[in-house]
């Protein structure tokens, strides 16, 4: 097969097309990667649609960085570990390799890391090439649908919840947005011991699924007495912890108005719109803070992966639906109108 097909997006255009394309060859210290499974995200969508814009220095990519599959071929200087037919996930993103911290070998250091299927070629495709340091084995009881979406889908809230969030049992904490971040957050929150866990979306089916998954309420934000439910909930304390998810401004002003003393509203969604601090006085007297959170890092990805091994975490329920890849335009568009509420479309070559 000397060519394949791959859901590409011209950055210079803004149009997204099913192509064919080269079968890429793996060089030194790559291998590639027969795809099994490539998640759709909500990012995906924003690039596709032009909310999310970055400088990438490609013109066209490949989408896709929610990838899992097996070994096809090795390049040269790979370790031995690595060989054909085993099964892997691919982490989301890798090191520049070009900026001082690389350059001293400090890539945990990278000032301007590269994410798969946005700087460069992703696994909306048959196959997909990776640098063997972005590599996970996958345990052969772990379907390959469920470990694709572990970077992202998992890693994401993961890392924001024992990472930038800094949760910790007992802390009383509130998730908005129960998409596919929201929903393994609140499994996630769960697992750390986060108490109570409150729930924040619009949409019946994604409280009701909150609730399945671990929530102790679920709210619908545009109730007029939101937040004197949540200090109900709270005993009047608030919430330490406040996790935008959906990358929504109204999100942003309402979580703030249910913090506690030195609470932390974790800006995870992403959105290009400005954040406006109301009541500064009161915000700065109660010590309250305002992180940002992108992504993960690598030993996120890992801890999950051996987490899920040991069944401390069920992945069964999400995956919404399996997609031929040749669907990929449809699986977009069925994740912006939100029908059926998916937790995560999966594309499969």
């Amino acid at each position: 097969m000397s060519t394949m097909l791959a859901g590409r997006l011209d950055y210079k255009t803004g149009e997204f097309a099913m192509e064919e394309v080269p079968v890429p060859q793996p060089g030194s210290g790559q291998v590639r990667i027969k795809v099994a499974a490539a998640g759709i995200c909500l990012s995906d969508v924003h690039l596709i649609d032009g909310s999310l814009r970055l400088e990438t220095g490609v013109d066209k990519v490949t989408l896709g960085h929610e990838v899992a599959g097996v070994i096809d071929a090795v390049g040269q200087q790979v370790p031995a570990e690595w060989q054909v037919g085993r099964r892997v996930l691919l982490q989301a993103g890798q090191p520049c390799g070009a900026c001082p911290p690389c350059l001293l070998g400090r890539v945990a250091q990278c000032q301007h890391p590269l994410t798969r299927g946005v700087d460069y070629d992703g696994g909306w495709a048959e196959y997909a090439i990776a640098e063997h340091f972005t590599l996970v084995a996958v345990p052969d009881d772990l379907p390959l649908e469920q470990a694709a979406i572990i970077p992202d889908a998992v890693s994401t809230p993961w890392g924001a919840i024992v990472g930038t969030g800094d949760v910790r049992p007992t802390h009383a904490v509130g998730v908005w947005g129960l998409g596919g971040l929201g929903a393994h957050a609140v499994q996630l929150l769960r697992l750390v011991g986060a108490a109570p866990i409150v729930a924040v979306d619009p949409i019946p089916d994604a409280r009701a699924r909150a609730l399945a998954l671990g929530a102790d309420h679920v709210l619908d934000p545009r109730a007029d007495d939101f937040a004197e439910q949540v200090r109900r909930i709270t005993h009047g304390r608030g919430l330490d912890v406040a996790f935008d998810l959906a990358g929504a401004p109204p999100v942003w002003t309402q979580a703030q108005e249910v913090l506690a003393n030195e609470g932390r509203l974790v800006l995870v969604g992403l959105a290009p719109q400005p954040l406006t601090i109301h009541q500064t006085t009161l915000f700065s007297y109660l010590r309250q803070q305002v992180r940002g959170h992108y992504g993960s890092a690598p030993e996120h990805v890992e801890q999950l992966v051996s987490l899920v091994g040991h069944h401390r975490l069920d992945l069964s329920g999400s995956i919404s639906d399996v997609l031929p890849l040749s669907e990929a335009p449809q699986g977009v568009e069925r994740l912006v109108k939100k029908e059926g509420s998916p937790i995560r479309l999966i594309l499969r070559p």
